[in-house]
């Protein structure tokens, strides 16, 4: 895959691009959403695709999905000839949407105890549940560099105030530091399955919830699946730069 560095657009072209994981792959967040696993044209690795033309570009990621669910569903769709793999899983298994919904509703305390307990799980769970979805997906794959990507912490802190309805500073700074957590782990077992690790943390600082430019949906009535995913310029902004770099 270095030639990718070197000419992208011609390097690109022989390359079997698949993306798996959850709906931060899957694209929710970004206009354009169809079927179950609302898959949109619109994330990442879509955008990576139409950027790239690579020879052929199938997404498996479903959202919802956790380690389990690639295991068991998108890891037997992939093709043994992929070439580049991307991937972002493990906040489901960390029950992160119903951890930042609990916050939405709790008091401070609350929240911090909820994120805490989340915390303990990611550290004694999550790591084996990785470490057996990454080895699935390279005994399957064995020649395909695979890029891990993690998860962008949803919260702009600098101001005190997040507007009506918005949560306390308290409370969203207690989930990004949850969200380090999850991000901590992820990375570690990717790097120990031999993986490329790309960071969003980074492209997406000073783009939180809350902030002037957010690269991510706050609270979302219609649809609600959108909520404290990326929008179409976090995966732009945010995921694209992220992948292409590390290809």
């Amino acid at each position: 895959m270095t030639l990718l560095a070197v000419a992208p657009a011609s390097a690109a072209s022989t390359v079997d691009y698949v993306a798996l994981g959850d709906s931060y792959s899957s694209g929710v967040g970004a206009p354009g959403q169809t079927g179950s696993c609302l898959r949109s044209p619109n994330g990442y690795p879509g955008q990576w695709a139409a950027a790239n033309s690579p020879r052929s570009f199938t997404n498996l990621a479903c959202s919802g999905a956790t380690t389990g669910d690639v295991l068991s569903t998108q890891v037997p769709a992939l093709s043994s000839g992929a070439d580049l793999i991307s991937i972002t899983i493990g906040g489901n298994d960390a029950g992160f949407a119903p951890t930042v919904l609990s916050c939405e509703v709790s008091s401070d305390a609350a929240c911090a105890a909820i994120v805490a307990a989340a915390e303990i799980d990611i550290n004694q769970t999550l790591p084996a549940k990785l470490d057996a979805t990454y080895a699935a997906i390279r005994s399957k794959a064995p020649a395909a560099e695979v890029v891990v990507l993690d998860y962008p912490q949803l919260f702009d802190t600098a101001r005190s105030s997040c507007g009506i309805g918005g949560m306390s500073l308290a409370k969203r700074k207690a989930l990004n530091a949850g969200a380090v957590a999850l991000d901590s782990v992820v990375k570690s077992r990717a790097r120990a399955a031999g993986f490329t690790f790309a960071e969003v943390q980074g492209t997406f600082a000073g783009h939180g919830i809350c902030s002037s430019a957010p690269y991510l949906n706050n609270l979302t009535i219609l649809p609600p699946t959108n909520s404290f995913h990326p929008n179409q310029t976090g995966y732009r902004y945010g995921y694209l730069p992220a992948l292409t770099g590390a290809v």
